[in-house]
Protein backbone atom coordinates (compact mmCIF):
# COMPACT_ATOMS: atom_id res chain seq x y z
CA UNK A 1 0.00 0.00 0.00
CA UNK A 2 1.00 3.48 -0.95
CA UNK A 3 0.88 5.89 1.99
CA UNK A 4 1.31 9.74 0.86
CA UNK A 5 1.92 12.42 3.80
CA UNK A 6 0.65 15.74 3.26
CA UNK A 7 2.10 18.47 5.53
CA UNK A 8 1.11 21.80 5.84
CA UNK A 9 2.51 24.38 7.73
CA UNK A 10 0.50 24.44 10.51
CA UNK A 11 1.35 25.29 13.76
CA UNK A 12 4.50 22.64 14.19
CA UNK A 13 3.27 21.25 18.05
CA UNK A 14 0.02 19.93 16.08
CA UNK A 15 1.63 17.78 13.95
CA UNK A 16 1.23 13.87 13.87
CA UNK A 17 3.57 11.68 15.00
CA UNK A 18 5.99 10.66 12.09
CA UNK A 19 7.87 7.69 13.29
CA UNK A 20 5.12 5.08 12.85
CA UNK A 21 5.56 6.32 8.80
CA UNK A 22 9.33 6.18 8.92
CA UNK A 23 9.56 2.58 9.77
CA UNK A 24 7.75 1.88 6.56
CA UNK A 25 9.49 1.97 2.76
CA UNK A 26 6.28 2.53 0.74
CA UNK A 27 5.44 6.11 2.21
CA UNK A 28 6.34 9.29 0.27
CA UNK A 29 6.23 12.92 1.62
CA UNK A 30 5.11 15.98 0.25
CA UNK A 31 5.80 19.68 1.98
CA UNK A 32 3.35 22.40 1.72
CA UNK A 33 4.68 25.47 1.94
CA UNK A 34 6.38 25.57 5.94
CA UNK A 35 5.39 21.66 6.03
CA UNK A 36 7.96 21.09 3.54
CA UNK A 37 10.57 22.90 6.45
CA UNK A 38 8.49 20.92 9.33
CA UNK A 39 9.62 17.41 7.45
CA UNK A 40 13.28 18.59 6.83
CA UNK A 41 13.17 19.20 10.37
CA UNK A 42 12.26 16.09 11.12
CA UNK A 43 15.13 14.35 9.46
CA UNK A 44 12.52 13.71 6.56
CA UNK A 45 13.98 14.78 2.90
CA UNK A 46 10.13 15.52 1.04
CA UNK A 47 9.63 13.49 -2.35
CA UNK A 48 7.79 16.88 -3.50
CA UNK A 49 6.85 20.24 -2.04
CA UNK A 50 4.22 23.10 -3.72
CA UNK A 51 3.41 26.16 -2.70
CA UNK A 52 4.08 29.85 -2.77
CA UNK A 53 6.89 29.45 0.08
CA UNK A 54 5.07 33.17 1.48
CA UNK A 55 5.61 31.54 4.43
CA UNK A 56 9.58 31.19 4.63
CA UNK A 57 11.98 33.87 5.14
CA UNK A 58 14.80 33.45 1.99
CA UNK A 59 17.31 31.61 4.37
CA UNK A 60 14.47 29.03 5.02
CA UNK A 61 13.49 28.73 1.44
CA UNK A 62 17.17 28.07 0.37
CA UNK A 63 17.25 25.85 2.70
CA UNK A 64 14.01 23.88 1.68
CA UNK A 65 15.57 24.06 -2.40
CA UNK A 66 18.79 22.25 -1.26
CA UNK A 67 16.85 19.06 -0.76
CA UNK A 68 13.74 19.54 -3.04
CA UNK A 69 13.93 16.87 -5.57
CA UNK A 70 10.45 17.56 -7.47
CA UNK A 71 9.56 21.23 -6.55
CA UNK A 72 6.48 23.55 -7.70
CA UNK A 73 6.35 27.36 -6.64
CA UNK A 74 3.00 28.92 -7.43
CA UNK A 75 2.33 32.72 -7.51
CA UNK A 76 0.78 34.00 -4.52
CA UNK A 77 -2.33 35.13 -6.07
CA UNK A 78 -3.65 31.86 -7.51
CA UNK A 79 -7.43 30.13 -6.65
CA UNK A 80 -5.88 26.76 -4.90
CA UNK A 81 -4.54 27.25 -1.34
CA UNK A 82 -0.85 25.59 -0.78
CA UNK A 83 -2.43 22.65 0.74
CA UNK A 84 -4.94 21.83 -2.28
CA UNK A 85 -2.25 21.47 -4.40
CA UNK A 86 -0.10 19.50 -2.38
CA UNK A 87 -3.31 17.24 -2.23
CA UNK A 88 -3.28 17.52 -5.54
CA UNK A 89 0.47 16.17 -6.24
CA UNK A 90 -0.33 13.28 -3.78
CA UNK A 91 -3.07 11.85 -6.23
CA UNK A 92 -0.65 11.93 -9.08
CA UNK A 93 1.24 9.48 -7.31
CA UNK A 94 -2.04 6.59 -7.21
CA UNK A 95 -1.95 6.02 -3.29
CA UNK A 96 -4.03 3.75 -1.32
CA UNK A 97 -3.82 6.60 1.31
CA UNK A 98 -3.23 10.31 2.15
CA UNK A 99 -2.40 11.40 4.87
CA UNK A 100 -2.83 14.98 5.57
CA UNK A 101 -1.15 17.07 8.92
CA UNK A 102 -0.55 20.51 10.07
CA UNK A 103 -3.74 22.17 9.18
CA UNK A 104 -5.02 21.98 12.60
CA UNK A 105 -4.68 24.66 15.69
CA UNK A 106 -3.99 27.32 13.62
CA UNK A 107 -6.14 29.80 11.53
CA UNK A 108 -9.38 28.48 11.63
CA UNK A 109 -10.28 29.46 7.72
CA UNK A 110 -7.42 26.77 6.61
CA UNK A 111 -8.93 24.36 8.86
CA UNK A 112 -11.90 24.35 7.18
CA UNK A 113 -10.78 24.61 3.63
CA UNK A 114 -8.57 21.13 4.38
CA UNK A 115 -11.37 19.91 5.88
CA UNK A 116 -14.10 20.59 2.75
CA UNK A 117 -11.05 19.82 0.81
CA UNK A 118 -10.70 16.38 2.30
CA UNK A 119 -14.85 15.48 2.08
CA UNK A 120 -14.46 16.62 -1.68
CA UNK A 121 -11.39 14.69 -2.55
CA UNK A 122 -12.87 11.45 -0.80
CA UNK A 123 -16.35 11.53 -2.57
CA UNK A 124 -14.15 12.22 -5.82
CA UNK A 125 -11.99 9.43 -4.95
CA UNK A 126 -13.64 6.78 -3.22
CA UNK A 127 -10.94 3.85 -3.08
CA UNK A 128 -8.54 6.18 -1.46
CA UNK A 129 -8.10 6.12 2.15
CA UNK A 130 -8.04 10.41 2.93
CA UNK A 131 -7.38 11.54 6.90
CA UNK A 132 -6.25 14.47 8.58
CA UNK A 133 -4.25 13.84 11.45
CA UNK A 134 -2.77 15.96 14.14
CA UNK A 135 -0.76 14.88 17.48
CA UNK A 136 -4.50 14.13 19.36
CA UNK A 137 -6.73 13.25 16.69
CA UNK A 138 -7.48 11.41 12.98
CA UNK A 139 -10.22 12.60 11.20
CA UNK A 140 -12.19 11.09 7.70
CA UNK A 141 -15.08 10.73 5.52
CA UNK A 142 -16.84 7.96 5.30
CA UNK A 143 -19.04 6.71 2.27
CA UNK A 144 -22.20 4.43 2.62
CA UNK A 145 -21.50 0.72 3.61
CA UNK A 146 -19.92 -1.40 5.72
CA UNK A 147 -16.26 0.22 7.03
CA UNK A 148 -13.90 -2.53 9.55
CA UNK A 149 -12.17 0.14 12.49
CA UNK A 150 -9.33 -1.41 13.74
CA UNK A 151 -9.07 -0.59 17.25
CA UNK A 152 -5.83 1.47 18.34
CA UNK A 153 -5.07 1.90 22.14
CA UNK A 154 -3.74 5.50 20.77
CA UNK A 155 -6.92 6.68 19.68
CA UNK A 156 -9.23 5.12 22.08
CA UNK A 157 -12.70 7.42 21.66
CA UNK A 158 -14.81 7.53 18.41
CA UNK A 159 -17.37 9.41 17.38
CA UNK A 160 -19.77 9.62 14.40
CA UNK A 161 -21.54 12.65 12.92
CA UNK A 162 -23.55 13.44 10.25
CA UNK A 163 -21.63 16.12 7.38
CA UNK A 164 -23.92 18.10 5.18
CA UNK A 165 -26.56 15.44 5.35
CA UNK A 166 -28.44 13.02 7.72
CA UNK A 167 -26.80 9.45 7.90
CA UNK A 168 -29.39 6.52 7.33
CA UNK A 169 -29.41 2.95 8.46
CA UNK A 170 -26.69 3.48 10.83
CA UNK A 171 -25.49 -0.35 12.58
CA UNK A 172 -22.49 0.00 14.83
CA UNK A 173 -20.91 -3.28 16.24
CA UNK A 174 -18.52 -4.76 18.13
CA UNK A 175 -18.18 -1.18 20.17
CA UNK A 176 -19.44 -0.01 23.65
CA UNK A 177 -22.65 1.44 22.53
CA UNK A 178 -24.24 -0.51 19.52
CA UNK A 179 -26.75 0.63 17.24
CA UNK A 180 -29.04 -1.32 14.83
CA UNK A 181 -30.64 1.00 11.60
CA UNK A 182 -29.92 4.42 13.73
CA UNK A 183 -30.54 7.85 12.06
CA UNK A 184 -27.87 10.65 12.50
CA UNK A 185 -29.26 14.17 12.16
CA UNK A 186 -27.47 16.86 10.94
CA UNK A 187 -26.04 18.33 14.06
CA UNK A 188 -26.74 15.79 16.42
CA UNK A 189 -23.62 14.96 19.04
CA UNK A 190 -25.17 12.17 19.80
CA UNK A 191 -22.37 9.39 18.63
CA UNK A 192 -19.35 11.19 20.11
CA UNK A 193 -17.14 9.42 22.46
CA UNK A 194 -17.74 5.53 21.22
CA UNK A 195 -15.35 2.56 21.93
CA UNK A 196 -14.11 -0.47 20.21
CA UNK A 197 -14.14 -3.66 22.21
CA UNK A 198 -12.22 -6.06 20.89
CA UNK A 199 -9.65 -5.86 17.96
CA UNK A 200 -12.31 -4.14 15.94
CA UNK A 201 -15.61 -2.52 15.73
CA UNK A 202 -17.61 -1.27 12.65
CA UNK A 203 -20.04 1.03 11.11
CA UNK A 204 -22.67 0.14 8.49
CA UNK A 205 -25.08 2.89 6.76
CA UNK A 206 -27.51 3.38 3.70
CA UNK A 207 -27.12 6.61 3.15
CA UNK A 208 -25.77 9.92 3.89
CA UNK A 209 -21.56 11.11 4.50
CA UNK A 210 -20.22 10.37 7.81
CA UNK A 211 -17.39 12.09 9.68
CA UNK A 212 -15.48 9.67 11.61
CA UNK A 213 -13.21 11.14 14.22
CA UNK A 214 -10.90 9.33 16.82
CA UNK A 215 -9.51 11.20 19.67
CA UNK A 216 -6.68 10.72 22.35
CA UNK A 217 -8.27 10.59 25.68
Amino acid sequence: MTTIVVCAGGPQAELCSFMPYKERDDVFYIGADRGALYLIEQGITPHAIVGDFDSLSQAEYERVMEHAHDAQRFKEEKNETDTDLALLKALTYAPKEIVLTGVTGGRLDHYEAAVRSIYRLQKENPLITLKIINNANTLQFLLPGTHIIEADHQYRYLSFFAYEQPIEGVTLRNVKYETTNEYISLGSSRFTSNEIIGVSGSIFFSHGICLMIRSID
